[in-house]
């Protein structure tokens, strides 16, 4: 699988993760938040949202999204942003592997995009069998060493 953007291999740190079983939508709003954010920060954001303590503002699939305080239409997509602090986290330790400041490294890219969805099989009534379609989303995240001026 390429990556969506060329970047200086020797400032940036990337990591993927592949046919992930979230919501499209969900991981869209989530990478939408947190690209250009610092590290440390986006950690801190997915974790607490996965603790339902902040929400992600939705601002494309807006069709009965609550209002929530401070934010405006949002949710609390609790295992998308499992998923997605899991591939952020990936890409942090490639980047400890690539001798890389961790606390100068920003979100340069994070980009969700859907995959194929994977047939399944379910046993219905009279011994029928039917098939449904699992959602699945392929997330890349790029992180990139900022120089000393520009991290200020």
């Amino acid at each position: 699988m390429k990556y969506v953007m060329e970047t200086d291999k020797k400032k940036t740190a990337r990591a993927t993760s592949v046919n992930t079983p979230i919501s499209p939508r969900d991981a869209l709003e989530i990478v939408r938040t947190v690209k250009g954010m610092k590290l440390d920060n986006a950690k801190d954001y997915l974790e607490s949202v996965i603790n339902k303590k902040s929400a992600v503002p939705y601002r494309k699939f807006l069709d009965s999204v609550s209002h929530k305080r401070g934010v405006g239409p949002g949710r609390y997509p609790v295992r998308a942003a499992k998923f997605i602090l899991e591939t952020l986290t990936n890409a942090e330790n490639n980047a400890e592997f690539k001798q890389l400041d961790s606390e100068k490294l920003v979100i340069k890219s994070a980009v969700a995009q859907p995959a194929p969805p994977i047939k399944y099989y379910t046993y219905k009534a009279f011994g029928s069998s039917g098939k449904f379609y699992r959602e699945r989303v392929h997330i890349q995240i790029i992180l990139e060493e900022l120089e000393a001026e520009e991290s200020q």
